[in-house]
């Protein structure tokens, strides 16, 4: 169970100054009033309590005579105390936070009694508990290697409309505009959706942990195998033996390492005369043919992964939108399981009687058959591209090996053969040869008993596809899109019942785009391009209540409150002053939107609140007896008390 608000209190900066605005859970509440009493401060005083980075309260007479925030957090049986510092001096942010477990029904306790101590993270850690979210979980986040431990933070996407977002067509969720977001809320939405399965989640967080723990080990282990007897310096060194008549020609071109090392300490016991050679062979052009070898063996593997990651991304893309356009179908339950057996004269959407239809509704049924095996095989597609992708970098990486290790044996084999140049004599040049191969020996030798990283690649390669293996099974695309359709049903219902626009279409939230679109005849129509403040206010409360009542039929870890700052504003002109009244039509589509909202409220009997700050104030059932309170000029009242502001000097 998550909680309600039941209280913003501030403390002025003068002894004894405090100030509480109550707010009853499960119903509507509404504090109206003339414009800069205080109402928006509300949100941002709610915003920054709940752990925000930043300080959101806007300059003016509250942050001016405002020194302490707080809230009041409910839940069954639970309430909690959460208490912030304005920031002092020239800080950005209060980084301490007081946190109070308190009896239900506990009043705000005296500024005297606060203390700050609780750093920001840990706060927000406590109030994502209080929230019910699961700390342990990790999702994926769009657009980064990263992943994301949902929080408090992220819930209140869902639940703050600031005074800009509530009928913004280009921003549908809470904060949607700022740097990063939109990511960050496109990551989240399956986890507070209930589409994220907590164990495929945790399996997830650790093959992405496996995966970089074997990308470490990769860099740890890249220098021990460069030290490695068979590494360039060891076979230039043996070429420039067998130079230097003190071993053999090699009859094997890649030596193994152990071979090398053998050889070389052959190299250094040589005292007879000089073992036949054929001195055709020009060591140097060997190493560069090799070397052009390499770099087309190199360019071929690059391509190969190039066009295997283009194809597991086709199959994402085809799997999520073949898996988008199924759930559609399904949820609308028009098709029947078997056509053969279907009836005959059944029409899938009136259900009257109506013979030709049979044709289509088997057409469709076989179409939705043929969709679900291109998504099995697609499916068993993807892992198998997966491990080519996985081989084939593998491939590239001892391919850059080999081409280091030939350049050192190039750069060996210039250097020695210009400093043999200038020895006529072949035992000087010889004993030369012995002089680089003994050093080369000794240093081997100290690396040697160095300590060596273990190798354990074989072991987290296994770990990684036993962990693939596992989640190739997952359906969360699946369960989310089939949640998205159920809650575009609601928003549908909804915008019908607001008389909006398009709304005799069916209209979805779409949460890669972020926004709701109706999908017309036509072709698909976001909200962005509609017209009409009201429209775009409509689809907001519609967008809004639709998640809520989802959140709390699911028992989501998402706070159960809405907050809406001023959604009255499209109904009044541009330039209006605290004078200006609504017309009748306005104030009919306004009362609508109330109406709206109690039809959520009552669904959903008590677990679910709304605030709303409003310059309207009607005299109707659905408005009046649910004004908690009244900021006017005319009563002096607004949310900083009178006699906190100090009169400016003359």
């Amino acid at each position: 169970m998550t909680f309600q608000i039941q209280a913003v209190t501030i403390y002025g900066k003068k002894p004894g100054q405090m100030r509480t605005v109550p707010f009853d859970p499960g119903t509507l509440n509404i504090v109206t009033g003339d414009s800069r009493r205080g109402k928006s401060a509300l949100l941002t005083i709610i915003d920054y309590c709940l752990a925000s980075n930043g300080y959101p309260v806007k300059a003016g007479k509250v942050r001016d005579y405002v020194s302490v925030y707080a809230l009041t957090l409910v839940k069954p049986g639970q309430q909690l105390f959460v208490a912030r510092r304005a920031p002092e001096g020239k800080a950005a942010v209060s980084t301490v936070l007081c946190i109070l477990s308190q009896a239900p029904g506990t009043p705000p306790p005296p500024l005297q009694e606060l203390k700050f101590a609780t750093p920001l993270d840990a706060a927000k850690d406590m109030l994502s508990d209080f929230c019910g979210i699961d700390r342990t979980v990790r999702v994926p986040a769009v657009g980064r290697a990263q992943t994301i431990a949902p929080s408090i933070r992220h819930a209140l996407f869902f639940c703050l409309q600031a005074q800009n977002e509530v009928a913004n067509p280009d921003l549908l969720f809470h904060s949607q505009g700022e740097e990063w977001r939109p990511n960050t809320i496109r990551g989240v939405i399956p986890y507070f959706l209930g589409a994220v399965d907590p164990e495929q989640a945790l399996r997830r967080n650790r093959l992405r942990l496996l995966r970089r723990d074997l990308a470490d080990l990769e860099t740890a282990l890249a220098p021990s195998r460069n030290l490695d007897p068979a590494a360039g310096q060891a076979r230039a060194l043996l070429i420039e033996a067998v130079e230097a008549h003190l071993v053999a020609p090699l009859t094997n071109p890649e030596p193994s390492a152990d071979e090398v090392l053998s050889l070389l300490r052959q190299a250094m016991n040589h005292t007879g005369p000089p073992p036949e050679q054929d001195s055709d062979e020009d060591p140097l052009s060997a190493l560069t043919t090799r070397r052009n070898e390499l770099r087309g063996l190199h360019g071929q593997t690059r391509v190969k992964i190039a066009d295997l990651k283009r194809a597991l991304a086709e199959n994402t893309d085809f799997t999520t939108q073949a898996t988008e356009q199924r759930a559609r179908l399904v949820s609308l339950g028009l098709l029947r399981r078997d056509p053969e057996t279907s009836n005959a004269s059944h029409c899938p959407v009136c259900d009257s009687s109506l013979p030709s239809a049979n044709d289509t509704v088997t057409a469709l049924t076989r179409d939705l058959a043929h969709l679900d095996g291109d998504l099995q095989v697609i499916g068993s597609d993807t892992p198998a591209i997966q491990r080519l992708i996985s081989q084939e970098e593998e491939r590239l990486q001892e391919l850059r090996s080999a081409l280091a290790r030939n350049q050192e044996e190039i750069n060996e084999v210039t250097a020695g053969m210009r400093a043999l140049q200038q020895e006529p004599d072949d035992a000087r040049r010889a004993a030369m040869v012995q002089g680089r191969i003994s050093l080369y020996l000794d240093t081997a030798a100290r690396r040697a008993v160095t300590p060596q990283v273990e190798d354990r690649r074989e072991e987290l390669r296994q770990q990684i596809a036993d962990l693939e293996e596992l989640l190739s099974d997952d359906t969360q695309g699946e369960r989310l899109a089939s949640y998205l359709s159920l809650i575009s049903q609601k928003i549908t219902s909804k915008a019908a019942g607001l008389s909006l626009e398009h709304s005799e279409n069916p209209i979805r939230l779409d949460v890669n785009r972020l926004t709701v679109i109706a999908d017309k005849a036509d072709g698909p129509l976001p909200l962005p391009e509609m017209g009409s403040g009201e429209n775009h206010l409509g689809y907001h409360v519609a967008a809004m209540l639709s998640l809520h009542e989802w959140f709390t039929e699911h028992r989501a870890p998402v706070p159960r409150v809405l907050v809406l700052d001023q959604p009255s504003q499209v109904f009044f002109p541009p330039d209006h002053t605290g004078e200006a009244i609504l017309g009748a039509n306005d104030r009919h589509k306004l009362l609508k939107i109330f109406q709206t909202i109690h039809q959520t409220l009552r669904l959903l009997e008590g677990q679910f609140q709304v605030i709303v700050m409003e310059h309207a104030d009607l005299d109707h059932p659905d408005f009046s007896p649910y004004v908690t309170q009244r900021w006017r000029y005319d009563t002096d009242q607004a949310l900083v008390p009178a006699d906190w502001i100090e009169e400016e000097a003359d």
